[in-house]
């Protein structure tokens, strides 16, 4: 029976080691040489790797590729994506590519307002608390302002403090809703120093009120975070062009291409099952910009799913129409990003992919990010209204099947070439590499 061990992060990365693998595995040389093959040979490197979280015992790698052929707003990117899943950067590089030649994607920034919240419990007069935060807010502000005086000369800071009731939801309970303007940092620190600054300025007003009772003073702080739910800090990507010009394929005629592309994002509107999955594909494309440019994928898609739900109903995140002659193809999704703070400066990949994308300001990426999104979302719903999803995916996928089962180079030169013209399946793959290794 194993037991639990005390004091694990004191140990030395070599000892959480050996401890793994004397616990852990069957084998514990293999996990040792596994691990230590994915270190970086370069120490310093290692060691800023090593710093980034706790307990650390080697690096998880992931691929990162390049889309090349974006044109947003008339400007030309190669956008780099970190991902795992077959087929998403060829997809969106296909889109890019198609998108190209009809005039791009066009963006627009629609708000770049974040949130946070103080969440207190109060026993009291409601009426009695509003004159109370209407007589503080000034203090609060003020309080805060050794937090707020280097974001504010770069054109930040806190844009309101609001007092909301929300007893109707949970007895006693009400918060006070802050928003802020955070510039080229996503500004989690920022913003939650503020809020934690809000929480005693509260407390100790509360405590002085010459109008509270002895049960009102002693209002109750619960927590004080910012919320990953940002629905004013938004972005619009679209694409469009006259149908004459959605030649795809040749199995398929532009009207009818455009009318069942209408059609599938109606069912996403309207089926929840079917809006998951279509909107995972969305941050198939968006979650890959994200990692490679040092952001947080979590919050943006928990943010972003939020967003998908906003109606009472999960549903698409994009949206299509035909109006006569033109199709339109297009996104509005929350984005809270940065490009300074966080990671953007301490990882050497990040730091080239943000060179790559001409150093973007936050503004300029939450824009990117969303095009990499309805690019993959285009490439998704296209596939699936002509020749299906796995046609393409199981080409992509390929090259996974033939490394799982240790295909040599010949063996992969010999499959490649025949399935170039013949449909691709995991039991075809395996019945071609049976009969070459006969």
């Amino acid at each position: 029976m194993k037991k639990p061990i005390a004091g694990f992060s004191k140990l030395s990365k070599s000892e959480k080691i050996e401890w793994i693998a004397a616990n852990y595995t069957q084998n514990p040389q293999e996990l040792k040489k596994i691990l230590e093959s994915y270190w970086n040979s370069d120490s310093r490197l290692q060691q800023l790797h090593d710093e980034f979280i706790e307990n650390t015992i080697s690096n998880f790698y992931m691929p990162m590729g390049i889309a090349p052929n974006f044109l947003i707003n008339d400007r030309l990117y190669a956008i780099p994506m970190a991902i795992e899943e077959s087929s998403v950067v060829a997809a969106a590089s296909k889109a890019a590519k198609f998108w190209e030649g009809r005039g791009g994607f066009r963006t627009t920034v629609l708000g770049t307002e974040k949130v946070g919240q103080v969440h207190f419990m109060y026993h009291g007069s409601t009426s009695k608390l509003l004159d109370f935060f209407k007589n503080i807010k000034t203090t609060l502000l003020s309080e805060a302002e050794h937090l707020t005086q280097s974001m504010q000369k770069r054109g930040g800071g806190i844009k309101d403090i609001v007092l909301k009731d929300k007893t109707s939801e949970l007895p006693n309970y009400y918060q006070l809703h802050c928003t802020f303007e955070t510039q080229d940092a996503m500004g989690a620190n920022f913003i939650n120093s503020c809020l934690e600054q809000f929480a005693e300025t509260l407390k100790k007003e509360a405590l002085a009120h010459p109008y509270f009772s002895e049960q009102e003073k002693q209002l109750e702080v619960v927590m004080s975070i910012l919320s990953n739910y940002v629905p004013n800090c938004l972005v619009k990507a679209e694409v469009r062009c006259p149908i004459d010009q959605l030649n795809l394929t040749q199995d398929i005629s532009p009207r009818d291409f455009a009318e069942k592309m209408v059609r599938a994002v109606e069912i996403a509107k309207v089926e929840p099952y079917r809006a998951v999955t279509h909107n995972k594909g969305i941050m198939n494309g968006i979650d890959a910009v994200v990692l490679a440019t040092g952001n947080d994928f979590r919050a943006i898609e928990a943010g972003a799913h939020a967003y998908a739900a906003k109606d009472g109903t999960y549903s698409s995140l994009t949206h299509a129409k035909i109006e006569g002659d033109l199709f339109s193809f297009w996104i509005e999704i929350p984005l809270a990003v940065g490009t300074v703070g966080g990671l953007t400066k301490l990882h050497p990949l990040v730091k080239l992919n943000l060179e790559i994308l001409q150093q973007p300001s936050a503004v300029e990426l939450m824009q990117i990010m969303a095009v990499a999104g309805l690019a993959q979302n285009f490439a998704a719903v296209s596939s699936l209204v002509t020749t299906g999803i796995q046609k393409g995916h199981m080409k992509m996928h390929l090259m996974n099947i033939l490394n799982q089962h240790n295909a040599t180079d010949k063996e992969k030169e010999a499959i490649l070439a025949h399935f170039k013209t013949h449909t691709v399946t995991h039991r075809g793959v395996l019945n071609s590499l049976e009969n070459l290794r006969k």
